[in-house]
């Protein structure tokens, strides 16, 4: 095939470190757009980004020369580093070690779209932590509890 085609849909979910809420209400807009403009500037489409105090979902399409695990360490290191030079009185700010991936079917895109756009009124009823359980768990994903949340 003399050409490359992709379609490279993921839901990425990543915390603030020890879910601390650190993501204020007057700085998440501006968090998320500037997350945006990352995924932008390494080739990527941020379908959707949005999060609560304590944690970030993201609806990508990764072009074909990009994985995941690159994207994320992109997008985290660089969004931290513009937060604490914009605001830097959230010196406290920091994002987790680790993240979640899962595949999205073109099929599935509005539904995850919609889920994501309701993070705030689904957390009223679901911490971060039985959401992500659930995520791994319907995605048949493994995990040791004891160490999950480190």
């Amino acid at each position: 095939m003399g050409q490359t085609f992709t379609n490279l849909l993921v839901h990425c979910i990543f915390s603030t470190k020890g879910r601390a809420p650190t993501i204020h209400p007057d700085i998440a807009p501006k968090l998320f757009a500037y997350m945006g403009g990352i995924v932008r500037s390494i080739d990527g489409v941020a379908l959707l980004i949005n999060g609560v105090a304590d944690h970030v979902h993201l609806l990508l399409s990764l072009p074909a020369t990009l994985c995941a695990s690159d994207a994320m360490r992109i997008v985290k290191a660089n969004s931290s580093k513009w937060l604490h030079e914009e605001w830097p009185e959230h010196q406290d700010f920091a994002w987790q070690n680790g993240y979640g991936a899962f595949s999205v079917s073109r099929s599935s895109v509005e539904a995850v779209s919609a889920y994501i756009a309701n993070q705030e009124v689904h957390h009223r009823r679901m911490t971060f932590q039985e959401e992500l359980l659930a995520i791994l768990k319907k995605h048949g994903i493994d995990y040791d509890e004891r160490y999950i949340w480190e």
